[in-house]
Formats: C-alpha cells, structure tokens, sequence
C-alpha cells in the first residue's frame, strides 16, 4: 500500500513525538549501551589516515559523538528529535543538524562515514531508496555506512507509538545494493547468542 504525503507527515510527527516525550528516560535507558563492535565496524573500514569525519545519523541523546569525539574523529549529529538534537549539542559539543529524515539536506561528500545506528529501521520502505541515495552523496568517494536495524520479514507498520520497517538480510541487501553500494560484512547482534536470540542485523558497506 503507498503511503501519502499526509501518512507520511503522520508517522514523522508521531514517531518524533513520542521521542521528544521520553528523551530523558531514553537517555538514561541507552547510556551504557556497548556498541563498541558497530563503531569499530565503521571505522576499520574507512580508508585513509584517520581523523576521520563521521556523521552519526540519528545520534539521539549524543552517546556515540561522545565515543568518536574521544577517539579523536570530527563527528557531526543529526536527528529528527529537538530534544535528542540539543541533547547531543550540550553533552557532546558537536556540530547536530536537526532534520526530518523524510527531508534531508545533506552536505555532499562531506563524511568519510556514516554511522546509522538503530535508526533507518524507522524509514517507510517507500522512501528508503531515496534516503540510502541521499546517505551516499553525502559520503566522500570510497566512504562508509554502517548499519543496524531490528531485523524482520519484510514487515512494516506502527509499534505503538513508532513506525518501523522490518528488513531481511536479502531485502536490505537489494536496496543497499541499488543505492550504490557494495557489502562489506554483516553480523548479527547480540554476539555470541543463537541466531534467534539475535533481533540486530548490522552491516557496512562501501559507496561505489
């Protein structure tokens, strides 16, 4: 079923909604998080003499600007979320653009990666082509994009007050692939668990 510019609007504003609302209790309930393995994913792939300059695509409250900023990167923020947005400027002193991901306005070649983590999962599949595109101009020549997302069969729709889109490995490999990308790896989170005890499906690719 296609999806309006009014639906559209409607999960936008409700999704965003519902994370301004509970910011701060989302910030506390991700603080200590280990995504130590997806950062690292990210960045030894990257080509180049580091530091590198990374845009972490729905940084919500700034955890991991903190995590780059610390290894000595140029990180850059964006969320969709005014509380998540100036959350990130105050604990992480980073550069945080504030966009709908619906209606992105990206610097082009800008970033050596781009660190998307448990985020384009909110992306309607409609619209996903169009953004993946948007996040591989917005890489340099060769750059990187890590991602991660609560893997499904190919589902999409409300989770209370969240939309979410629900991707196979085959299915998330045909639209990166049609984006202009080319695989690098893929895993499934949390590490060492059986594959059912594993909802994360993380992958990087290279911008071709």
């Amino acid at each position: 079923m296609k999806l309006e510019p009014d639906d559209l609007n409607q999960i936008t504003a409700t999704t965003l909604g519902h994370y301004n609302k509970v910011a701060e209790d989302f910030r506390e309930g991700t603080r200590d998080h280990d995504v130590s393995q997806n950062i690292d994913a990210l960045l030894r792939h990257i080509q180049g003499t580091p530091p590198f300059t990374v845009l972490d695509f729905g940084c919500g409250p700034g955890r991991d600007l903190q995590t780059f900023t610390r290894m000595g990167h140029i990180a850059v923020g964006l969320d969709g979320s005014e509380r998540f947005a100036q959350m990130a400027r105050d604990d992480s002193g980073c550069e945080v653009l504030q966009q709908d991901f619906l209606k992105l306005d990206l610097p082009a070649q800008r970033f050596d990666g781009v660190f998307a983590n448990a985020v384009l999962f909110h992306i309607p599949k409609q619209e996903l082509p169009r953004v993946l595109k948007q996040l591989h101009d917005t890489l340099k020549p060769g750059g990187v994009l890590f991602s991660s997302n609560p893997r499904g069969e190919n589902q999409e729709g409300w989770n209370g007050p969240r939309y979410g889109s629900y991707h196979d490995l085959e299915a998330w490999r045909a639209l990166l692939t049609e984006a202009g990308f080319e695989e690098l790896e893929h895993y499934y989170r949390p590490a060492g668990l059986p594959r059912e005890q594993q909802p994360w499906l993380a992958s990087v690719w290279r911008k071709l």
